[in-house]
């Protein structure tokens, strides 16, 4: 039989076609090699956390720097941002891999160093903090409007909705243990915060325990009232930002690139506190003035990166707490902790957002964090600082007198300095001093050391002015 001649010619054909497809293949890893995407694990609704999550995505400043970063190196940056209702789901992502960088509060923090410790390797790493309180408000438990409950401790036997592991239960448990309820003492639900909030609205649970920013969003509602300020505890609580640590070893440049982007959120939060109130509002479907509420001046967190003595210290302190309830085992948290990422970042201090101007009622500065409140009303695009709360609640009478509709007017705890809503307040005169406090148990507790105060209804107090 005849040979067939094009089969050899086909050889060097082929081969060319595999080199070609080899080459191309090593271009693509090459250009794979160049690009380093970035997974970023936030909570929106948590709104303590914005400076690092929300309102961070929202300016866009994390792709800002990392776009800087890419000039200086030749690299691209490709940031994907994963949104989650608690700390919870993104520690487990961050121990399979699957999330770099995340935000979370104190407790889920705790417990996301201590399992990725466990874990072996790396682990992970507190890099900085986003909001804080020194005294715990941002955790606080509310009640249905027709509770009998007047303290926590009445709550004993009840059905208490909350997300076991985090910040709020631990404040829960903590508070509980203090007013004499033992940790069994209550039938504990455990629910994302949503459907708690849901729950306590339909009436299948008796009370929430909940973090930033659901106490608030529910009493905003109309769906119940503060039975316990987190305040009253005493204790720091805090937000921070979380990193994998194999990560931060791989790309530095990275880390410091969020944190720059955190300084310029924090800084934008503190310079327009009303903008990013609504740009907040607008990205997570929660009431601007809910978000205003705690993220504002004077507002009940207050935001700044710095890793804190005293929020490491409480760091330190939740640690034998945690392990008691049994969702921690150890925790190194020297290792845990670290700010040399801060320290290369050289950021500078952002000081937080205060309430200032002038007291257009009473014609005194608002200079006075402990006293001053602010009113907005509807209608209007900028708030209005008010000296003390008698000065508010004159400014707010005369307005109603005047036909303006209150939008929201926020004044600070007179023993705790928790900033609430005014018309949420359970007010108290004492001579001729007119008192708010968020909760009925704290106003209780002045009036019984107190025995001239009165008890004041919101409209009451508005007449007393």
């Amino acid at each position: 039989m005849p040979r067939r001649p094009a089969a050899r010619p086909l050889r060097p054909l082929l081969a060319a076609v595999l080199l070609a497809a080899a080459t191309a293949g090593c271009s693509s890893a090459a250009a794979s090699d160049a690009t380093v995407q970035v997974v970023v694990g936030y909570q929106s609704k948590t709104i303590n956390t914005v400076t690092a999550g929300t309102l961070l995505r929202a300016q866009g400043y994390f792709e800002q720097q990392l776009a800087a970063q890419g000039r200086k190196d030749g690299t691209t940056y490709k940031v994907v941002w994963q949104d989650y209702d608690s700390g919870a789901p993104i520690t487990a992502q961050m121990l399979a891999d699957k999330i770099d960088i995340g935000s979370m509060g104190d407790y889920p923090l705790l417990i996301n160093g201590s399992r990725a410790q466990e874990a072996g390797g790396d682990g992970t790493r507190l890099v900085s903090v986003t909001g804080y309180n020194l005294l715990g408000a941002l955790n606080g438990v509310v009640v249905p409007n027709a509770s009998p409950a007047h303290t926590l401790a009445d709550l004993k036997g009840k059905r208490v909705s909350t997300s076991v592991g985090s910040a709020a239960d631990g404040t829960l448990v903590q508070a509980l243990r203090r007013a004499g309820v033992p940790d069994d003492g209550i039938r504990k639900q455990n629910q994302q915060p949503a459907v708690g909030a849901s729950a306590l609205k339909a009436g299948s649970v008796d009370a929430l325990a909940q973090f930033v920013a659901w106490p608030g969003a529910v009493v905003f509602a109309g769906d119940g009232h503060l039975l316990y300020d987190g305040a009253a505890l005493g204790r720091p609580t805090l937000h921070g930002v979380v990193i994998r640590q194999r990560f931060g070893s791989r790309h530095p440049a990275v880390v410091q690139a969020f944190l720059r982007a955190q300084e310029d959120a924090t800084r934008y939060l503190d310079e327009h506190p009303l903008d990013a109130s609504r740009k907040v509002a607008d990205a997570t479907g929660l009431p601007p003035e809910v978000v205003h509420l705690y993220n504002g001046p004077n507002g009940i967190a207050t935001f700044n990166l710095a890793l804190r003595p005293e929020l490491v210290e409480a760091f330190r302190q939740d640690v034998p707490f945690l392990k008691s309830v049994g969702v921690l085992k150890a925790l190194d948290v020297e290792k845990f902790v670290d700010p040399s990422y801060l320290r290369t970042a050289a950021l500078p201090d952002v000081p937080p957002a205060r309430i200032t101007g002038t007291d257009e009622t009473c014609g005194r500065p608002a200079d006075d964090p402990k006293q001053a409140g602010e009113i907005w009303y509807q209608g209007e695009d900028s708030t209005h600082p008010a000296a003390d709360p008698g000065c508010l609640l004159r400014a707010v009478r005369a307005a109603r007198t005047a036909g303006k509709k209150l939008r929201a007017a926020y004044v600070p705890d007179a023993a705790t300095g928790t900033r609430w809503f005014a018309d949420k307040d359970h007010w108290v005169r004492d001579g001729s001093a007119l008192l708010p406090f968020t909760t009925e148990d704290g106003a209780r507790g002045y009036l019984a050391a107190h025995p001239g105060a009165t008890a004041l209804t919101w409209d009451e107090a508005l007449a007393a002015a």
